[in-house]
């Protein structure tokens, strides 16, 4: 870190007393950091990238000074990340629908060229579309894979990135910065100290970030290549079973063999037959007894008949 310059501040005269806590000391007119707490901050900074970058969220990072242009382009590229080196365009959080309309259109216009629509147009026609695809490709051109609002801002530079700092507060987007002693490190969720001027510094910067950005990526690919396995072998199972058609039961199986089934349609007869008897046998005592009634009734009378 010393040997990449992280340590040199600005000029004492144009400090900001909020980042006091990051100073060490005062050196030439020069306000030296303190590159304990900046170790500490790269941690605490690149832990929480890892896990952004684990649960497959995007970080945007935004550079547009000289001295970081390159350098970020090349590290955010390398780890699939988005990026704006050239300009921020005013409202690209707050106004992110309007900005995905002109991505939109910079990808109509290579389907134009791909589908040969674009030889079709006029001479002045296509110089106009050539134009503007390239306006677009310099400005949006890094920011064309970004289909959502970024989980996270790492900015270069707080002083000259302020509106896309802005935005981002608005928002309640975590701001990852490098801040330096002339910067007011109050809007930064994520305050690293360091020097964000030389380019040396930045590199150094961008390497521990853009680690930590790729060990959270290798970490979610290879959950996923364990997930893989296992959905595999819990759908081969389920592919087995059949299943019935519309409108149909399932047929009910039983254990009966035919013979089996001969033999109770045979018992059935015979046990109807034997239920019409019981029923008839139980009908004749009545009928006796009602027979039996009148024959008592003729005997007073015939007795009577002997006493006249």
């Amino acid at each position: 870190m010393l040997d990449a310059g992280v340590h040199f501040g600005h000029m004492a005269r144009k400090w900001n007393p909020k980042m006091a806590p990051y100073i060490f000391d005062q050196k030439n007119g020069i306000h030296i950091i303190d590159l304990h707490k900046s170790i500490v901050k790269i941690d605490e900074a690149a832990n929480v990238l890892k896990q952004l970058a684990r649960s497959g969220r995007k970080i945007l990072f935004v550079a547009t000074k000289k001295q970081a242009k390159d350098i970020v382009a090349e590290k955010a590229a390398a780890v699939n990340m988005p990026y704006v080196t050239e300009r921020w365009p005013g409202g690209m959080l707050t106004n992110f629908p309007t900005i995905r309309k002109a991505v939109k259109k910079m990808n109509t216009i290579d389907k134009m060229i791909e589908d040969g629509t674009f030889d079709t147009l006029a001479k002045r026609e296509r110089l106009q579309i050539t134009r503007q695809r390239a306006k677009l490709e310099k400005n949006l051109g890094s920011i064309k894979d970004l289909s959502r609002l970024p989980s996270a801002l790492f900015v270069v530079d707080v002083q000259k990135e302020m509106n896309a700092v802005k935005e981002a507060n608005r928002l309640n987007i975590p701001v990852i910065a490098m801040v330096d002693t002339c910067c007011d490190p109050t809007p930064i969720d994520y305050v690293i100290p360091a020097n964000d001027d030389a380019a040396k510094s930045i590199a150094y910067i961008m390497d521990a970030v853009c680690g930590a950005i790729r060990e959270g990526l290798d970490e979610r690919k290879l959950e996923k290549e364990k997930e893989a396995p296992e959905q595999s072998g819990d759908a081969a199972p389920a592919s087995k079973k059949l299943r019935s058609r519309k409108g149909t039961k399932p047929a009910e199986t039983s254990d009966v063999t035919p013979a089996e089934d001969a033999g109770k349609t045979a018992e059935a007869p015979a046990e109807e037959a034997s239920a019409a008897e019981a029923v008839q046998t139980e009908a004749a005592p009545a009928e006796a007894v009602q027979t039996e009634a009148p024959a008592e009734a003729e005997v007073p009378a015939a007795e009577e008949a002997k006493a006249e």
